[in-house]
């Protein structure tokens, strides 16, 4: 896989994995809950996603060389931009009405 692919892999997994918890009523998506999850429970499901995201993202890097060292600044970039890829999550499960 060439360094681009995986980079945009990386982005189209981090995306989804930023809506997930604000398009799924279950659990990681997986497992069902007796009660709706309150925003503690999906903020906590993001920040799941935005290690599971820079996991994979890390071991995509190992595979094609060697690993880039990174301060506090990439954490606080990349976790902005996971912030900013949830927001058509957030906007669809907060913002808009549905109908019940």
């Amino acid at each position: 896989m060439t360094q681009t692919a995986s980079v945009w892999l990386v982005v189209l997994l981090a995306l989804l994995l930023a809506n997930l918890p604000f398009f799924s009523k279950r659990l990681f998506a997986v497992l069902a809950l007796n009660t709706p999850k309150s925003l503690a429970l999906r903020l906590a499901e993001l920040f799941a996603g935005y290690l599971l995201a820079g996991g994979f993202g890390l071991y995509l890097e190992q595979r094609n060389g060697q690993i880039a060292p990174q301060g506090w600044e990439f954490y606080a970039i990349t976790g902005a931009l996971f912030v900013t890829f949830a927001f058509p999550g957030f906007t669809y499960r907060y913002l808009f009405k549905h109908r019940t």
